[in-house]
């Protein structure tokens, strides 16, 4: 994925940026598609992050999930693209993404990456 498409992702600023709470974000419509078979993937994205000093904002999260609406990349590769996406924008304490794709095949994939550490 290239750059510009992680600066369709919008942030604010936290109001509680001393606080630790976790935002709990699910977006259910996930979709891809497979770079082996060209078939579409389905899956559900959860993100669990702590904020630093910036929230991002849902209706550019939406637009930038979209983006991968046509895209040929594997479950691994999309889910730590993501996360880097993720955190390059926000800077945040923690952040979990859980990839929970439907099965194809009779095979389910649920891919978990994290990032800790970030900013204050």
């Amino acid at each position: 994925m290239d750059k510009a498409v992680r600066e369709i992702l919008e942030t604010f600023d936290n109001q509680y940026p001393d606080r630790d709470y976790c935002i709990h974000i699910v977006c259910p419509e996930f979709t891809s598609v497979c770079p082996k078979t060209g078939q579409p993937d389905y899956g559900t994205m959860t993100i669990d992050y702590t904020p630093a000093a910036k929230c991002v904002e849902l209706k550019s999260l939406k637009m930038y999930m979209q983006q991968y609406r046509n895209m040929g990349i594997f479950y691994e590769n999309v889910t730590n693209q993501i996360l880097d996406d993720l955190v390059a924008v926000l800077n945040p304490r923690k952040l979990v993404l859980t990839a929970a794709f439907s099965a194809r095949g009779g095979i389910t994939t649920t891919v978990t990456a994290s990032f800790e550490g970030g900013g204050k």
